[in-house]
C-alpha cells in the first residue's frame, strides 16, 4: 500500500492543478476543494490492513472499521482536501477534529490508529505526534493501545520501536516520535506538533495545553498538521470543555464558520426518555456491534433504581451535558407522579379546602424567590401539594431572562405573586400564609432556620402554630435534616404518589435541583443550591417540600403508619 502526491505548483491558467494523488494506479483528477477518493483509500487501507484490534474478543484480529467508524469518520477526515497557495499542493481541509462519543465506542482504539497513521503514512518527516490528557496517566491512554497494535502487527513492529518507560514510539526511518506528555501547558510551549490526540477533554482543567499544542501547530512548519479531540460530554457548560462543546455546535450547523475543523458530534437530546432504548444508538453507533446493548440494559436498570446514577448514565452512556454536579429528581418520574392538570393556584386551592396539611417554609431569600409549601395526605400514602412561591418585583427581569420569559407568565397565570420594591414584602406573605390557615387544617409546619425568628413568630400568629409546642420546627437544611424529607419525597414520586398537579415553577425547580452527599456517609444529601447571581436555576420549591415532608413524618401520628420512617428524628 502506498501513496503518491501530485506534483506541486499552479496550473498554467492560474487554477489550481488537477489533485494527481495516486494510490494503487488509482489518480484523483479532481481540482479546488475536494474528496479525494485515494487518499481516504489511504488512510482507511492503514487501519484495515496494518492495525490490529487489542482488546476483547476482536484481539488480535484486523481493525475493520464499523459503517460510522470509515464514512462518518476517517474516509471525509483524510479525503477532504484544498489547495494551499502557500505549500502550492494539496492538504487535508481539517486542521482540527472533535470526536464528541459516550463511552466505550471505541474511541481511544480509533485513535490510536489514527496516530500510528500520522505517524509512519502521512508523509511527514521528523514527525512529533503528542498524547495529551488532564495528567500523563490519562495521556498514557491512547499511547497504550498504539503500542499494543505495534507489538501485535508484523509491519508495525519491525519498523517502530516502542519505549515504554517514557511513553514513546519512535520511527527511525523518518525520525518521528509519538510522546505522551503531561499536562504542563508550559512544557509544551516549544513544541512543534504535526499530530496530537487530545483525550477526554471534559476532564481538562482549563485551555491552557490546548492553546499550547494548537499554537505549535500554527507556526507553519507543518505541512498539515492535525489535532484531534476524542471526549465524552462533561457536566462543567461554563468550563473549557462545556465552552468548546458549544463552539462545536455551532460550527456544526454552520461549517463555514471553521471550514477547518471537522466535527463529529453525538449527543442524545436533553428531553430524551433516558430509559427507551430507540434513543441509545445515536450516541452509540456501536451498540450491537462491539457494545454490548444487554451491558447498557442492566446500567439504564441500576439508574431506574438508584436516581443518583441517572445523571452518570445520561452524561456517560448517553452523551449527555449534564449541567449538575449530581442530578437528583429523574423527570419522567416526575411529570409521572403528576396528578390531575390544575389550571391555577386558585383551582387547586378550591381542590383542597378543608383538608389537612403539613408545611414546609423557605423564606430566607429576601431579594429573590420565596416558597411555602403545603403537603395534604390522602390518607392512601400519598400526598397532593400545594406551593405559594413569591417574588420582589425588581428580581423579575433577572428571571425572565433567565427563563426566556416564563416568568414573568408564570407571575401572570398566577402561581408567583410578585410584591413591590426590591425585597420581598414579608407583609403580602404573612396575609397570604393567614389565607390558607382560613382555608385549610395546618397541623404543623417546619422550616429553614436562616427564617428570622421575627419571620417565625409571625407565621406562628398567623397560622395559630404554637414553636413552644413543636407545631413548628426551624433547623439549618444540613445533610442529617434535609435527607429524610429528600428521600420520603423521592419515594413518593417513584410511586406516583407526589401530585404535585403540574405547578410550572415546582417543575422548574425539580428539575434544576443538585444534590450532595454527605462526605462522612453517601446515604445522606441535601439539596444544593446553584449561584444565584449567575444560575438560571432556583431550587426553592425543593427544600420546602422536603421540610414539609419532614413535618409530616416526624409529628404526623394521625396521618397513618403508611408515612413511619425508620431512623428519623426530630431537630430541636
Amino acid at each position: 500500500m502506498s501513496g503518491r502526491r501530485a506534483p506541486s505548483g499552479s496550473s498554467a491558467s492560474g487554477l489550481p492543478p488537477a489533485c494527481g494523488y495516486t494510490l494503487d494506479g488509482v489518480t484523483c483528477r479532481r481540482r479546488g476543494e475536494h474528496f479525494c477518493e485515494p487518499r481516504a483509500d489511504h488512510a482507511q487501507a492503514f487501519i484495515e490492513e496494518i492495525c490490529l484490534h487489542t482488546k476483547g474478543r476482536y484481539a488480535r484480529t484486523p481493525f475493520i472499521l464499523c459503517d460510522w467508524q470509515r464514512d462518518d469518520i476517517v474516509r471525509p477526515l483524510f479525503g477532504q482536501v484544498v489547495w494551499s497557495g502557500e505549500q502550492e499542493s494539496y492538504v487535508r481541509r481539517y486542521r482540527i477534529a472533535w470526536i464528541e462519543l459516550a463511552r466505550k465506542n471505541g474511541k481511544s482504539e480509533l485513535l490510536a490508529a489514527i496516530m500510528l497513521y500520522l505517524l509512519v503514512a502521512d508523509g511527514e518527516e521528523s514527525a512529533e505526534l503528542f498524547g495529551v490528557g488532564r495528567d500523563r496517566d490519562q495521556a498514557a491512554l491512547v499511547f497504550d493501545v498504539a503500542k499494543r497494535m505495534v507489538q501485535l502487527s508484523p509491519i508495525l513492529s519491525k519498523r517502530l520501536q516502542v519505549k515504554d518507560h517514557n511513553k514513546r514510539i519512535i520511527d527511525p526511518k523518518t525520525a518521528s516520535v509519538y510522546a505522551v506528555i503531561a499536562a504542563d501547558a508550559a512544557g509544551a510551549l516549544g513544541s512543534n506538533p504535526s499530530g496530537v490526540a487530545a483525550d477526554e477533554i471534559l476532564a481538562w482543567r482549563d485551555r491552557a495545553m490546548w492553546d499550547a499544542m494548537r499554537t505549535g501547530m500554527g507556526s507553519g512548519a507543518r505541512r498539515q498538521p492535525l489535532m484531534i479531540a476524542a471526549t465524552t460530554a462533561g457536566s462543567d457548560t461554563a468550563g473549557f470543555a462545556g465552552q468548546m462543546h458549544a463552539e462545536m455546535q455551532r460550527v456544526a450547523e454552520d461549517p463555514g464558520r471553521a471550514a477547518h475543523v471537522f466535527v463529529y458530534l453525538r449527543n442524545t437530546p436533553q428531553d430524551a426518555d433516558p430509559f427507551d432504548e430507540s434513543t441509545w444508538p445515536f450516541a452509540n453507533p456501536a451498540l450491537g456491534d462491539f457494545l454490548s446493548i444487554e451491558a447498557m440494559r442492566q446500567e439504564a436498570q441500576e439508574a431506574r433504581n438508584n436516581p443518583a446514577q441517572e445523571n452518570s448514565f445520561r452524561q456517560f452512556r448517553l452523551n449527555q451535558w449534564v449541567g449538575q454536579a449530581s442530578r437528583w429528581m429523574p423527570m419522567h418520574l416526575y411529570d409521572a407522579s403528576a396528578g390531575e392538570l390544575w389550571p391555577s393556584l386558585e383551582h387547586g386551592r378550591e381542590f383542597l379546602a378543608g383538608r389537612e396539611c403539613w408545611v414546609g417554609f423557605d423564606l430566607a431569600a429576601k431579594f429573590d424567590l420565596t416558597a411555602w409549601c403545603l403537603l395534604f395526605p390522602d390518607g392512601d400514602g400519598g400526598v397532593d401539594v400545594l406551593w405559594r412561591f413569591w417574588l420582589p418585583e425588581a428580581a423579575l427581569p433577572l428571571l425572565d431572562k433567565h427563563t426566556d420569559g416564563q416568568m414573568s407568565r408564570w407571575v401572570r397565570d398566577g402561581w408567583v405573586t410578585v410584591t413591590d420594591g426590591n425585597v420581598v414584602d414579608y407583609q403580602r406573605i404573612y396575609s397570604d400564609v393567614e389565607d390558607d390557615a382560613a382555608l385549610f387544617d395546618i397541623l404543623g409546619a417546619d422550616g429553614d432556620q436562616w427564617s428570622s425568628m421575627p419571620v417565625v413568630q409571625e407565621l406562628s400568629v398567623r397560622t395559630n402554630l404554637d414553636p413552644d409546642e413543636g407545631s413548628i420546627v426551624v433547623y439549618t437544611n444540613t445533610y442529617t435534616h434535609m435527607s429524610p424529607g429528600m428521600d420520603m419525597v423521592m419515594g413518593w414520586v417513584k410511586d406516583e404518589r407526589f401530585r404535585h398537579h403540574g405547578n410550572p415553577v415546582a417543575r422548574w425547580c425539580f428539575d434544576s435541583v443538585e444534590v450532595r452527599k454527605a462526605p462522612y456517609d453517601p446515604a445522606l444529601i441535601r439539596p444544593d443550591k446553584p449561584d444565584r447571581g449567575a444560575s438560571a436555576k432556583r431550587i426553592d420549591a425543593v427544600p420546602a417540600a422536603a421540610m414539609a415532608a419532614n413535618a409530616l413524618m416526624s409529628r404526623g401520628d394521625t396521618v397513618g403508619d403508611e408515612f413511619e420512617y425508620d431512623g428519623f428524628a426530630v431537630y430541636n
